[in-house]
């Protein structure tokens, strides 16, 4: 079984920074992506970004050119970097990893507040 734990979270002004981490223990098989997916209060939770097995990244639309997915296989976590942060990005932020035929897992999430 597979526990991933985020980190990094909290509170910024616009225009601030913050790097999100997601380290994952227990049993460790190869996956095929990890990302980072948010939900908003009353929204329903969406992809943020996303990296494959090969290194290939997707973002979404509202977050491209701000925000860069990246991972660390050794420490087996991933990290998003979210820039020029705005008071739309504010959100609960969930790491997520896919292994496959091994199945899915979900982190708790951690908290984004971007005052204005």
């Amino acid at each position: 079984q597979v526990q991933l734990v985020e980190s990094g979270g909290g509170l910024v002004q616009a225009g601030g920074s913050l790097r999100l981490s997601c380290a994952a223990s227990g049993t460790i098989f190869s996956f095929n992506a990890l990302g980072w997916f948010r939900q908003a209060p009353g929204k329903q939770r969406d992809l943020t970004a996303l990296i494959t097995r090969g290194g290939t990244t997707n973002y979404a639309d509202s977050v491209k050119g701000r925000f860069t997915i990246s991972r660390d296989n050794a420490k087996n976590t991933v990290y998003l970097q979210m820039n020029n942060l705005q008071p739309e990005d504010t959100a609960d932020y969930y790491c997520y990893a896919d292994f496959g035929s091994r199945g899915t897992h979900w982190g708790r999430g951690t908290q984004v507040t971007v005052s204005s």
